[in-house]
């Protein structure tokens, strides 16, 4: 059948604690859950990555959507270590044009600070920074290999429902798809937060059914949010 793979709502990326949900980023999701249930969306198969603001989205979008089965956790869905990846970048590059803005974690700042993101991913990508914690090619084999598994249980027949992060959902996307390493970094900025994206394997190939898809927000542009 299918997986539908779903970026958490907003986190708190203005505070100590970008693990958790905005007031936003509850709305966001309990806004999905609802068109799933008015679309009849149902799933025989949920899982997260373990983090709390993918529990957070599910929790908020379960409680729209009735009748689903338990979840389960798979800590391959886990986004990469944010923390370690942009601070050891604002250490590498402090003159970079988006360093002041994402040291102040000023949303009013967007460009500038996806400017920065995109930089310090590609450094880290490349082997060009030492962020002590997991490599780039470590963080893209375990989404890769959790991604195929995921498309293995959709193309047994199950619909499956995923929450995880923007990093995860694009490498699992770029493996699906053959898209390189560096065009990877593109699909992960430009994940708005509940969007979803579809996979439906059909044979040997999976076809990309949805990308950054918010019909749960169509009439709410004001909810649309990437940070």
């Amino acid at each position: 059948m299918s997986l539908l793979l779903v970026r958490h709502g907003q986190a708190a990326f203005a505070s100590e604690d970008y693990d958790s949900l905005s007031d936003l980023g509850h709305e966001q999701a309990r806004r999905l859950g609802q068109w799933l249930a008015r679309h009849r969306r149902g799933f025989d198969v949920v899982i997260h990555g373990g983090m709390r603001r993918h529990r957070a989205t599910l929790d908020a979008l379960l409680g729209e959507l009735p009748g689903s089965p338990p979840a389960r956790v798979d800590p391959r869905l886990a986004e990469f270590d944010h923390g370690a990846v942009f601070g050891a970048y604002l250490a590498a590059a402090p003159d970079h044009p988006g360093a002041a803005a994402m040291r102040e974690r000023r949303l009013d700042a967007g460009l500038a600070i996806m400017d920065f993101l995109r930089a310090a991913l590609r450094a880290w990508q490349s082997g060009g920074l030492d962020c002590g914690s997991e490599s780039w090619s470590a963080f893209s084999t375990r989404c890769r290999a959790a991604g195929r598994d995921l498309a293995a249980l959709a193309a047994d027949g199950a619909e499956v429902l995923v929450i995880s992060s923007a990093g995860t959902i694009a490498q699992i996307t770029a493996d699906a798809l053959d898209v390189p390493d560096a065009r990877s970094v593109e699909l992960n900025l430009t994940l708005r937060n509940s969007a979803y994206c579809e996979l439906q394997p059909t044979g040997d190939t999976v076809l990309l059914t949805a990308w950054n898809h918010l019909p749960h927000l169509a009439d709410a542009r004001e909810l649309w949010t990437y940070l």
